[in-house]
């Protein structure tokens, strides 16, 4: 099962992604909801701090990844697992979806 998501850059510029779901999802609906949930704190947070570096986004975002993992009572070899399996192909999602400029318009 994949969920449809679009994400919008601060510039304008848009990517319909087709994130493939993990067998174990229990709710898509709620996983979309988190999903905005984060992006948007990111958003907000970016305001509020002023300038960060997109280095720097990343780095918290994976440090919260990581420990968000680490709270979960399994092996580490598991976590580690559905950890690096989950950002690689969420991550080939990303990637496999156009980049939508405003300056070409919509296609």
């Amino acid at each position: 099962m994949d969920i449809p998501y679009t994400a919008n850059t601060a510039t304008g510029d848009q990517f319909d992604i087709l994130f493939p779901l993990h067998e174990q999802t229990e709710d898509p609906v709620k996983v979309h909801q988190m999903l905005t949930a984060i992006l948007q704190t990111v958003d907000e947070q970016i305001k509020v701090l002023g300038a960060t570096s997109n280095g720097d986004v990343l780095q918290a975002a994976a440090m919260a990844l990581s420990v968000r993992a680490r709270i979960i009572n399994a092996p580490t070899e598991t976590l580690e697992s559905i950890v690096n399996d989950l950002v690689k192909s969420n991550f080939r999602a990303c990637i496999d979806a156009p980049r939508k400029s405003p300056a070409a318009g919509h296609s």
